[in-house]
This record gives C-alpha cells, sequence and structure tokens, in this order.
C-alpha cells in the first residue's frame, strides 16, 4: 500500500471509472463550496479530450512522506540533515517529535494535510487550510497551496542535493520527466523520490488550474 498521486484526476475516471468519475466529481463540489467560504474562488476544470493542460499520476509508499517531511523541520530548525535511511532508531523517533511539534504550528503545507487523501489547489493562499467537519472535505479537511508545496520544496532541494538553476528547475531536467531515474540515487534516495514525484505534481497543477490529489 502506499500514496497515489494525481493532477487532472477527472481525465483518467473518465476513461476508467465511471463510478469513481461521479464520486470525484461531488467531492471536488464540495471542495470548492467550501473554498468559497474561504474567500477563495476555484473550481476543478472541466474534463477536454484530449486534455488541454498538464496532468500527472504517481505515487510512493507512506513513510517516504514522512521522511521528506522531516527534511524540511530539520532544514527549517538548521539542523544536520541526514538521510532517514542512516540515523538509529531512536534518533528517527526523536526526529518525529519535531515534526509533530512544527506540525502543531499550522504553518506547512507540506506538514499540514492528510498522508492519505486530500488536496491541495493551485491558489496561492498563505497558511494552510483547515476546513470544518460539515464541509466534508476529504483529507480531514486540511487543503493546502500548490504554489506553497513548491516553495517550501524548492527550499528543501539543496538539502537533499538537488541543484536548481535560476528559474527554479533541477538542474539536467527540464522539470517534466518521470519522478524517477539517476537524480533519486544516492543516500537521500527516498526523499528524493518524494520530492520529484510532488515537484511534478505541484508544476502540473498550477499550469493546469488543477488540483492535487492525495488517494
Amino acid at each position: 500500500m502506499g500514496l497515489s498521486i494525481s493532477v487532472g484526476l477527472l481525465y483518467d475516471q473518465a476513461r476508467n471509472d465511471a463510478e469513481g468519475l461521479d464520486h470525484h466529481r461531488r467531492s471536488f463540489a464540495r471542495l470548492g463550496r467550501a473554498l468559497m467560504t474561504e474567500g477563495i474562488s476555484w473550481h476543478e476544470p472541466e474534463i477536454t479530450d484530449p486534455p488541454r493542460v498538464h496532468t500527472f499520476s504517481g505515487g510512493f509508499p507512506y513513510g517516504y512522506l514522512t521522511q521528506l517531511r522531516r527534511i524540511l523541520v530539520l532544514t527549517n530548525l538548521g539542523e544536520p540533515v541526514t538521510p532517514a535511511l542512516a540515523v538509529t532508531e531512536g534518533q528517527y523517533d526523536r526526529d518525529l517529535e519535531k515534526i509533530r511539534d512544527e506540525m502543531s504550528r499550522f504553518a506547512s503545507h507540506l506538514l499540514c494535510h492528510s498522508d492519505s487523501d486530500g488536496y491541495y489547489v493551485p491558489v496561492d493562499f498563505d497558511d494552510p487550510l483547515f476546513l470544518p467537519d460539515e464541509a466534508e472535505v476529504e483529507g480531514a479537511g486540511m487543503v493546502g497551496s500548490s504554489q506553497r508545496l513548491l516553495a517550501e520544496l524548492s527550499g528543501i532541494a539543496p538539502s537533499i542535493g538537488i541543484s536548481l538553476d535560476d528559474k527554479g528547475v533541477p538542474s539536467g531536467t527540464e522539470g517534466t520527466g518521470p519522478a524517477v531515474g539517476p537524480a533519486t540515487d544516492g543516500p537521500f534516495e527516498t526523499e528524493r523520490f518524494a520530492w520529484y514525484a510532488l515537484y511534478q505534481a505541484c508544476l502540473a497543477s498550477i499550469t493546469g488550474g488543477h488540483a492535487i490529489v492525495f488517494h
């Protein structure tokens, strides 16, 4: 089992799962209404055939997301950044406590989000949203900004050996390739894999206006 990440999810559902298409359309409608109460105007773009915009589909084991969050916390705290797979179990547990402490600040879009479902939308707002239970938005009502997630990813890229050019594109890529390859090798292999998947999802979301969907 692992986390699946999609951008332009309705395109895939329209081709492969009519029942799922109806479910996700209703979910997007609830999300749009809930965001409107927060003063945010956004809706999932209508399906076109062929798609006019970028889409993305990927994912990774749930643990990879926690390991990437650990990098963000260590970087923000100014502490030495080490690969999760290279630390002792005791140190890793202490780092998890630091993640929980940082989450309580309710400021990070990478940290304040469900591990397994929910949304990032391509609207630039400061802090993660915590929508009320009655809105029935998946992911316990936690909604992030694709733009702010991308900014956080860019901020931690050097910590795991990813070099960005002056346009924020990883060196050696055009920013549109798959989230695998030589750049994910090395001591930070799992963290880089998660980074690249989320990076590609952010680009597709911002370019096309689609939500990033965790499912």
